[in-house]
């Protein structure tokens, strides 16, 4: 018996010092998980200026972050934000399922281009797919799961421009976006298809405002037309 309750106290210090450490490192691992595996899976440079979530109730902010674009499009980034904000069920991270009961993505700064085949978005979520595999085969298989209760992405605004425009832009206001219990329904779903989430709601949101195939069959699309021919690019 006294053995038995020595080996259970050593257990539970062990899980005691384990979560110490975890809660006291957990702005460095979500910093570093987002920047590489991030860039990993959309071939484009991914980073974070910081990251700072607090142990006790798991609320916290991640700030300045920044995504480009993968090779051939021209802008400097696919999106920067300069503050996302975070509510983690901290219990749940020693868990096979991280449960984020809200990711508040605030005023993002997006770049949406239309390149020689698709746009800037069609290829990172070209990029998270191949990353991913096909179903049960990907990277990310037997990894960290998650559930997000509640993602809204609010005071959006687009750049879009594309090479036919001759270098012109036109700038779109996105209406906001919500979306409800991701990968509730599957039981948690992976960072990467998180990820393709929320580049596809953007997406969708930048296909409805902008309408690079008007502009383009309209015959206007010549550079010493653009100017006025960009207007085409509104739905």
């Amino acid at each position: 018996m006294k053995k038995a309750a020595a080996a259970l106290l050593v257990l539970v210090a062990l899980i005691g010092a384990a979560m110490f450490w975890l809660s006291g490192n957990i702005d460095g691992l979500i910093r570093s998980a987002i920047a590489d595996y991030g860039s990993a899976m959309t071939q484009a440079k991914v980073s974070v200026g910081a990251v700072k979530i607090a142990p006790v109730d798991g609320k916290g902010t991640l700030a300045d972050i920044f995504i480009g674009n993968p090779a051939g499009f021209r802008t400097a980034h696919a999106m920067k934000v300069g503050r996302i904000d975070v509510d983690i069920d901290i219990a749940s991270i020693a868990r096979d399922v991280v449960l984020i009961r809200r990711i508040a993505i605030v005023a993002p700064d997006v770049n949406y281009e239309m390149g020689s085949a698709m746009t800037n978005f069609d290829a990172i979520q070209k990029n998270i797919a191949g990353y991913l595999g096909p179903a049960g085969s990907g990277k990310e298989q037997g990894g960290i799961k998650l559930i997000v209760e509640e993602l809204t992405i609010r005071q959006a605004r687009a750049q879009a421009s594309a090479a036919f425009t001759g270098g012109k832009t036109v700038s779109v206001t996105l209406p906001d976006i919500t979306l409800k219990n991701i990968g509730k329904a599957k039981g948690g779903i992976t960072p990467g298809e998180l990820g393709q989430h929320v580049a596809g709601a953007l997406k969708a949101k930048l296909a409805a405002s902008v309408n690079f195939d008007k502009l383009l069959q309209s015959g206007s699309g010549a550079a010493g037309k653009a100017g006025t021919a960009v207007k085409g690019l509104f739905k």
